[in-house]
């Protein structure tokens, strides 16, 4: 389960020096996640990805990888973020029955519902089954995310009273929201409870798989993920930059805070990112930081002289954007390479925090575990003060204490 937000100050929650307590939590919750300790994050864990694997999951394409692979990492996300058995289960089978978003019916649902509920519990499949009926993008985009502007996201959080919160209230009303099947067309009455489950899984959905490849194919170029272009022949995988969804996926991250300010939620809580979603992240800083943090990784050169280049664009890029890890553990080894090594351990320490607690990766020409693996060697060096200049020692790294 994710840690409790302290006091809110943001440099505590990005894992600065005096704050080695919480990125040592953070990392004791990714810990069976790091080890493949299946059994420790639950007990039916390991029969339910056998499950997945027979279905041929492994053997579906997904944006970046398989249908299994997306499946465990939004598992693993929503863990981390601690929610409960039941909304994580629906997370690794979130897209089973096929949904509005893709056509991957690996059960069907007139047929294996009660195998589903029998494997998942009848608390997982119910919310399994209304994931996979409702018009999810008509739900969260054009009902909730475009209806807001940035600063009215921003007073909801400062004032209750605030012209935000009753457009919410009206849009979501006590007694919930009717949609419509996907399929039949029939009305489908969803709880406010079950829509603000729905903007947490949409948002370890979407951080899980969009890439740069995603912002091509729907010309996302100003960064608010609306998803209006159609640039159908973007050849996949892209070049593999980062995506630009972290603006998008803040302003979820406030809607859902401002639902569950008013909505008890018991299998569910506020995810790590963004203070806690207590942030708006303004689309065009995004952007920003992104570019900067481009032109960081191919600038060219070596030795000193290329660190003195890029540590300008990697500081710029963590300013525009301070929630993103990526940015931190490259700077981390640009200043253990400088010898700066309390610098080094500070930005190390950053980066693993942010890491750990978005559950994913934003720069994913790495795995997630990759990076983690690579900023705690960083880190450890950091403390021990000692760097090389060699390219044998430093390709011959890896064990971290």
């Amino acid at each position: 389960m994710a840690p409790k937000a302290g006091d809110g100050d943001a440099t505590l929650l990005l894992g600065s020096r005096t704050s080695n307590p919480q990125r040592e939590e953070f990392l004791q919750v990714a810990r069976p996640f790091l080890r493949g300790d299946l059994h420790a994050i639950d007990p039916a864990l390991p029969g339910l990805l056998a499950v997945l694997r027979e279905t041929g999951a492994a053997e579906c394409w997904h944006k970046h990888g398989t249908f299994l692979e997306h499946l465990q990492d939004v598992y693993r996300i929503l863990k981390i973020w601690g929610a409960s058995d039941a909304v994580a289960r629906c997370g690794l089978f979130h897209s089973a029955y096929s949904n509005s978003y893709v056509n991957l019916a690996i059960f069907t649902p007139d047929v294996d519902r009660q195998r589903v509920r029998d494997l998942v519990s009848c608390e997982a499949e119910r919310l399994i089954h209304l994931f996979c009926i409702v018009p999810r993008h008509a739900l969260i985009h054009d009902t909730l995310l475009f209806r807001f502007t940035d600063e009215e996201l921003r007073e909801g959080l400062r004032n209750q009273d605030s012209e935000c919160i009753h457009k919410l209230r009206g849009i979501l009303p006590p007694e919930g929201i009717n949609v419509k099947h996907i399929r039949s067309g029939e009305d489908v009455q969803l709880p406010r409870a079950v829509v603000a489950i729905f903007l947490l899984l949409t948002m370890a959905d979407f951080i899980d798989q969009l890439t740069g490849w995603q912002d091509a194919l729907f010309g996302n170029d100003n960064g608010t993920l609306a998803w209006s272009g159609n640039n159908w022949a973007a050849l996949w995988p892209g070049n593999g930059k980062p995506g630009l969804w972290m603006s998008a996926i803040s302003r979820m991250g406030v809607l859902l805070n401002l639902i569950l300010r008013e909505e008890n939620v018991e299998s569910i809580q506020l995810p790590p990112v963004f203070n806690y979603c207590t942030v708006v992240l303004d689309a065009e800083d995004q952007i920003r930081a992104r570019d900067l943090y481009w032109e960081a990784v191919h600038v060219k050169g070596s030795g000193l002289e290329t660190l003195e280049s890029v540590e300008p664009l990697l500081t710029q890029a963590s300013t525009y954007n301070p929630w993103v890890g990526e940015p931190h553990v490259l700077l981390s080894q640009v200043y253990l390479s400088k010898g700066e090594f309390e610098k080094a351990e500070a930005e190390a320490s950053k980066g693993l925090c942010l890491l750990l607690q978005w559950g994913t990766n934003w720069d994913k020409r790495v795995s997630w575990e990759g990076w983690i693996a690579w900023c705690r060697v960083l880190h450890s060096k950091a403390q021990e003060k000692v760097w090389s200049q060699s390219a044998w020692d430093i390709i011959n790294l890896g064990l971290v204490k």
